[in-house]
């Protein structure tokens, strides 16, 4: 049974707050803890109450919500931007913001916010028991007292989620505790590159290459504006 997720929204938009209740309600796991309009308010009570993710805009009244998550990212596990400002995007992803949504908020795009969320939950339950060691040709992850020795070949793509990396192949993905830059920077680079700020890829595993994207096995994997250059360099 999947653990409830609560969470804080603190935004200072009534119309919005209404939006985003309309498309929580369609993810039972998600539980509301509270509703703000001011920010400050909103700030005490997640340092107080601590819920799993709290939901914020950027562009409010006193405290903004980059102020927000300087004061509450080591208390709150996770914090999601869902604002019209697009301009504050990296900044927002320097404060470890898990996820940053362009209003109008959509029910599509917010499924994929609420799936990243229970897939960090998951990682957050399980690292603790993960470690990772890399070979010449291979991972070695620790899961408890066993040890599963992961071929390289067999990697189709590393993805960043804050302190852990989830590594994907095509029959199951492994949660570790490694940090994605210092995993990344410990395997070979004539096999993996990054091309995102929270995505490296398996050279190997590219099947279609194209202007804002790879494909890699199934999954389109986004080329970062910053990536976008080395990317290009590269005949797959």
């Amino acid at each position: 049974m999947t653990d409830p997720i609560r969470y804080v929204v603190i935004d200072d938009d009534l119309v919005d707050q209404l939006v985003l209740k309309e498309y929580v309600a369609a993810h039972p796991v998600l539980q509301a803890a509270g509703y703000f309009t001011d920010s400050s308010e909103g700030l005490l009570f997640a340092e107080v109450n601590e819920p799993d993710v709290v939901f914020l805009d950027i562009d409010m009244p006193g405290l903004t919500g980059l102020d927000l998550i300087s004061r509450i990212k080591n208390k709150v596990p996770a914090c999601v931007f869902i604002t019209s400002h697009a301009e504050f995007a990296l900044e927002g992803f320097r404060h470890s913001a898990l996820d940053y949504i362009l209003k109008p908020l959509t029910a599509e795009r917010f499924a994929l916010c609420v799936q990243r969320i229970r897939e960090y939950q998951a990682i957050r339950k399980k690292a603790a028991a993960y470690e990772v060691l890399v070979e010449k040709e291979s991972l070695v992850i620790k899961d408890g007292h066993s040890l599963i020795k992961l071929p390289q070949h067999d990697i189709i793509y590393l993805e960043a989620m804050q302190d852990y990396t989830k590594v994907v192949t095509e029959h199951k993905n492994y949660m570790t505790l490694a940090t994605f830059a210092g995993l990344l920077e410990r395997l070979p680079g004539k096999k993996f590159l990054r091309v995102h700020r929270s995505y490296a890829v398996a050279i190997h595993k590219v099947r279609e290459q194209h202007a804002d994207k790879l494909v890699c096995g199934t999954t389109a994997i986004p080329i970062g504006k910053t990536y976008r250059s080395a990317v290009a360099q590269m005949r797959f």
